[in-house]
Parts: C-alpha cells; structure tokens; sequence
C-alpha cells in the first residue's frame, strides 16, 4: 500500500492563524468550561464477546477498554475549533492549509503519514445577480449572499459546482420537486414551463437529476432553495455534476501528466448539465413565489409546504438573471496514516472522511474530521503503551467531496487491484454530528458487528443507556440502512471496488446544511453543545476499526446478505411484469446461503480452538480471505447501462431518481424502461439483468466457498 503515496506537501511552522473566539451566550460559556472538566463514560466490555463466542485475550480487551476510555470532548472540540477557523472550499489555499493540519497531526502523534495529490478539475463562480420586475412596475434586485457574506471573509459565494453559464430574461415558475410527478401535475393544470425559470424546492433527488429534468421539459434556469425557517437566509451550495470522480479522467486517476479527456469531449460534456441553475435562499424563493398568479398550487403539494405560495405561474413576475463561472484545474489532497499490521500487512482496514467544506464546514464534514482525529490519538496512544493491529489500519482524510466524491475517488481508481485482494472493510463517517439520534448504514454481512459495537459504547443522549439500549427503547432496535446512494465516499469503495463499507453518522437534516452557517458556533449551540456525541462516534467508528483489525477470524457474516437478497427479491416481485421471471435469483441466494451457512460453521469451529500453531494460523487466514472477497462477487464488468463506472448488481443509485427501489439498480432501471423500448424489449433487457444479477449472487457464494 505504500507505493501509491507521494509526500508532496511540505510541512509549515504554523497552519492557522488564530482568530478570536465569536461572541457566544452565558450559557455557550458555561458549557464549554464543563468541556474541560467532562469525559464521556463507556461500558467495560466483558470478558467474551457474545458475537464471536470465543476467548478473547485479555490484552485485546485492555486495550479496546483503554481506547473508549481515553476519549475526552474537549480534545473533539479543540479538533473542530481549529479546523472550522475558516472556510477550506477544495482548491483553495486555506484547504491546503486545512490539509497541513491534519497531516502535521498524524505525524505529531508518530504515526507514518502520506499525503497523495491529484489533478482534477474543479468548478467556482465568478459573477451572478437575480433581479425580479413585477406586475406593479416595481423592481427589485434579489440577493444572492447571505448576510454579512463577502469575498473578504472567504466564504465562497453561494453556487452550483458545474453549472454552465448563462442569462435569461424570463418568467418564473414553480415547480415544487421537479419531479415527473410535479410536471405531470402541472401539465394537467394547462402550465408550460419552456423558457421560463423555474423555481425548485429541494427534496431527495440529487441536484443534477432536478436540473436535467428542467433541461428536458425547455426550462431555461433553475432556482432552487431549501425550506426552512430557522435559518431563511441560509443559500444551500452543492454540485450539480453527474458521476463520481474528476470529470476528464473517468475511470482512472488524475496524475500527474497523465491521461485527460478535452473539455469538449462528449463524455466530459455529458456530465454536466445543459442550463444554468444557482441556490436561492428560502427568503428570496418566497419573494418570487407570493408574487405568481396564474393556476392555483395542487393540492397534493400543499401539505408539506412551509412557504404561503398559493399559485404557479408562470409569471407575470419576470426574472432577470446571470451567471458566469469557470472551470480550472486545481490540485487537491489526500492524507493518510498508516499503521501497519503486526501479523496481516497486506489485509487493509480503512477508516475515511473528507476535509473539505463549501464553508466552514463544523458539520460537514469537520465533525467527522475531528473524529477521525481523535481516533489516530487514541490510536497513537495504544501503540505507545504495546498494542499493534494484526492487519493494517489506515486513516484517510479526503479532498474535493463536496464537488463530487473526487478525492475518494481518484485513489481508489488509482489502487484498484491492491484494494479489491487486500481491503477488508472501508468504515466512513461524514457529517458525524447533525444532532440527536444514530443512523447508520451497512452492507448486510457487517450488520452483526454494528450491532455488538453500539452495546458497548455509551449514549450521550441518556444517563446508564449503551446506544443499543437507546436505539432499542426508542426504536425497537437499530435501524441499519444501505448504501445505495451516492452521498458520501463510501460509494467508490463499494459500488466500484465492492469492498464491504459502513456509514456512520447522529442527527439527520440539519438546517444549515452546505450554507454559512455551518459554523463551528452552531454546533457549540445547537449542534452538540457538549459534544457528548462526537465522543460516541468516534468510540463507534474506532471500536469497529479494532475490531476488523484485531479479530482473529473476520466478523463477516453473511447470512444476513442472503436474508436481505431474498427480502429485496420479495419486494420485487410486486414490481415486476407476470412475463418475468425472479427464479434464478432465488436460485442463486439458496446457493448463497448454503456457503453462509458452511462458512459461519467454520468460522465458529476456528474461533473455539485453543492451541494455536501455524496451520490454524493459515485455516483462519483462507477463511479471511473468502470472507473478505465474496462482496466482490456482486461487481460485473460490464457496469450498469449507461453508467459502466457503478460495477455493484445489488448496490447503486437507480437511474431514475423518483424510484423507490434502492436495490437490484440493473434490473430497477431495465423495468422502468429505457426511452425508445417497446414492452417486450423492457421485458427482455429485466430479465437479462435479472440473469446478471443472479449471476453475480453465484460469484459471491463461489467466492465464500471458496471452491473452482
């Protein structure tokens, strides 16, 4: 694994200048003076774990003991004081300086350190205004910052990433989603959206998938803005690009001077949309809104509306709008640190979060960034005292996130062949603290472990609870969601590399999402004013890491992926066409199954045995092995239609965003039909996916067996 790294960034005398502390409430104060004196408590862990059934040496256990109990909330809090000083937009000075801090930690704490720079082409505004003349003859300049922004503080203005440039002089429109579903409605209210410019609310389809929807039906700009009343004058910044990774090296890492397509390139164009879109404030989507006329809101959107637009337009308010931005090439960095397992150096347990924010970032994604911080300080603290994983652990702190998975992506582009024989699992957490209550997501064979680590870490919302206690009293158990989406670094690892990853984070929805607001003041405030949270993901995510690392025998268990392959086959059944047949994917999840069951019998068998001599030693490392690649079982080379980059048969994003299937992406895409196919052709190309992905179920039991 050493090879890919480059140091590159030299190391600096200072990172930060300091700035002075913002103003705060008497009662902000007092919370941070018990920051000082509180350390959140962990529940011993007993003596045998009750998921492995097996002795567990007493070092090990002193020393997870020992990493849950070295957590202090003052350390999280100094971490993301530092890195939210100023906003580290990728490209940008300040976001190396950002990158400088977390490298001179890891090395501060002795840890080998790496950093590994790319190439890549990044988006960023240069002008825009917003202007409305309505039906009394007035006009009226509309903002586009939010308060108290300017260059000076540099805070990036609010913008869409890859968002062409353009002007339009035209009528506004509303259009709730932008859905189909919105369109149609509209349609059958006699409402024309061509050439208009139209305004969105934001809702769970991506912003690309909004903006080509618009592009498709003559729409000529869209605005869009997120409800909210807490923060009206919160702009939402975010990328409109579609895919993973740069844009001019798809499918390979931007290096150096290797290989770039042109900017004209039909793949590169692809990827960006064909009008222009910018982010409004909910203020100034309101400003619009009241002033439309024409047909009357539909009922069906009136419920979850928290603006008093009553009608749709189009007009008579005209909008005036431009916008000009530019495309350029900026380096962005990767930082790691490696620590090198004692017995299995070539088995790679990964820990990951990105750095970079649209602002200041303290929710998203520094929250997680302190974590992870704090992870590599207890971590260091271990090793002085003896400890050293059996398998490798490496921390990575990603760049460009925010512009669209880049810097995740371009490395494990770049090491796809070591990652797919040696990663074992890729743990990531992104916006670790968004307020009360854990959500986590998994691939179905790392549902057990989540669920033997949260019984050993405390709640920080309840006095004598574990967080699996919390989970279970407030809802009926923990919840472990899958990573279909594209949302965050984990998909690169597992629906292009199809390595097994978990996503971590507490609190969902936060009001000042990718605005700045995201302040390192919010959280103090709202966020997690104790920072009692930041303390139990970390203890999470770095109990997982020890355990991946540690266990002699992987705490992989795969019937639970068959159980929930055959639930999603359930599913859709209820979906599917009387001419299509889901037979040899049920088939092949009994043929799955089976090697489950034979490979958890084993695995049981090889954790009970006592004497350890060098044949053991290699029985568990075989069962490691097929434990370790059967996810890349579920990859077919060929890739989803249309989007050969997204390799994974059960896990992807569907390609057409209103889907409420977020399984199976091959065949969901093959049902709901391509433009151009009669029934026949739909039903011939569902049950050719549903044949690739029974295929792939094969692979995965083949690989857990572990037999030709």
């Amino acid at each position: 694994m050493a090879q890919p790294f480059s140091l590159t960034i030299p190391k600096p005398t200072s990172i930060f200048t300091p700035l002075p502390w913002p103003s705060c409430t008497f009662l902000f104060v007092v919370i941070l003076c018990i920051l000082g004196l509180y350390t959140l408590h962990h529940h011993p862990l007993p003596p045998h774990s009750t998921m492995t059934q097996a002795k567990t040496s007493q070092n090990t256990l002193h020393f997870r003991n020992l990493f849950l109990s070295s957590a202090t909330n003052y350390t999280l809090s100094s971490y993301l004081r530092a890195l939210t000083l100023h906003p580290h937009l990728a490209g940008t000075e300040p976001a190396l300086r950002t990158a400088l801090y977390v490298q001179n930690h890891f090395e501060d704490l002795g840890l080998e350190t790496h950093v590994k720079d790319y190439n890549a082409l990044l988006s960023y505004p240069t002008h825009a205004s917003l202007s409305a003349y309505f039906s009394n003859g007035t006009f009226r300049n509309l903002p586009l910052t939010e308060p108290g922004g300017s260059r000076n503080d540099g805070v990036v203005r609010p913008y869409h990433a890859y968002s062409p440039s353009g002007a339009a002089y035209a009528k506004a429109v509303f259009v709730n989603y932008g859905r189909e579903v919105d369109y149609r409605a509209l349609a059958a209210l006699r409402v024309s959206v061509s050439g208009c410019v139209a305004v969105v609310r934001r809702g769970e389809a991506s912003r690309n998938a909004v903006v080509e929807a618009a592009a498709e039906r003559g729409v000529a700009v869209v605005l869009m803005y997120t409800e909210g009343e807490r923060f009206r004058s919160g702009v939402e910044r975010g990328t409109v690009m579609r895919g993973l990774g740069d844009p001019l090296t798809p499918g390979w890492a931007g290096v150096g001077d290797g290989e770039r397509l042109e900017m004209e390139d039909s793949e590169v164009l692809m990827k960006f949309p064909n009008i222009p879109s910018m982010p409004i404030s909910f203020e100034t989507a309101e400003t619009i809104l009241r002033s439309l006329e024409g047909a009357r809101v539909p009922y069906e959107w009136r419920g979850t509306l928290k603006s008093k637009v009553r009608r749709v337009g189009p007009g008579p308010t005209m909008l005036n709008f431009t916008y000009q931005g530019e495309k350029k090439m900026a380096t962005i960095h990767n930082v790691f640190a490696v620590i090198r397992g004692s017995e299995e150096p070539d088995r790679f347990v990964l820990l990951g979060n990105h750095r970079d924010a649209w602002t200041y970032g303290a929710v998203d994604p520094n929250s997680g960034t302190a974590a992870l911080l704090d992870v590599a300080r207890r971590y260091a603290l271990l090793m002085r005292l003896g400890w050293n994983p059996r398998r490798t652990i490496i921390l990575c702190s990603w760049d460009a996130e925010e512009f669209g998975m880049i810097g995740s992506t371009e490395w494990v582009e770049q090491n796809l062949v070591n990652l797919g024989s040696k990663a074992i699992a890729y743990l990531n957490v992104d916006c670790a603290v968004q307020g009360p209550g854990l959500f986590a997501g998994a691939t179905p064979q790392l549902d057990d472990l989540v669920v033997e680590v949260i019984k050993k870490v405390k709640d920080p919302d309840s006095e004598d609870m574990t967080v699996y206690e919390k989970c279970t009293v407030t809802n009926k158990g923990i919840n472990i969601q899958r990573l279909s989406g594209v949302d965050s670094d984990f998909a690169p690892f597992l629906q292009h590399a199809g390595v097994p990853s978990i996503d971590l984070y507490y609190g969902r929805d936060f009001p000042v999402y990718h605005t700045a607001f995201d302040s390192y003041s919010w959280m103090a405030n709202y966020g997690d004013p104790l920072f009692h949270r930041h303390v139990a993901v970390a203890g999470i995510w770095g109990l997982l890491a020890l355990h991946l690392a540690d266990d002699p025998v992987l705490p992989l268990n795969y019937l639970t992926y068959a159980v929930q392959l055959q639930d999603y086959t359930n599913v859709l059944s209820n979906f599917l066409e009387r001419n299509v047949s889901l037979n040899p994917i049920t088939a092949s999840i009994q043929q799955l199954v089976a090697a489950a069951k034979e490979a958890k019998e084993e695995a049981k068998k090889l954790r009970e045995q006592e004497i350890v001599d060098d044949l053991l030693v290699l029985k568990k490392r075989r069962l490691n092995d097929r434990l370790m690649l059967a996810e890349r079982g579920f990859l077919d080379a060929e890739g989803l239609q249309g989007r050969q980059w997204f390799k994974h048969l059960v896990y992807g994003p569907p390609r057409k965003h209103e889907s409420k299937l977020y399984f199976f992406p091959g065949i969901v895409d093959a049902n709901s039909g391509f433009k151009r196919m009669s029934k026949r052709e739909r039903q011939a190309a569902t049950q050719h996916e549903i044949w690739r992905v029974a295929r792939a179920i094969q692979r995965a039991a083949s690989a857990l067996k572990g037999e030709l």
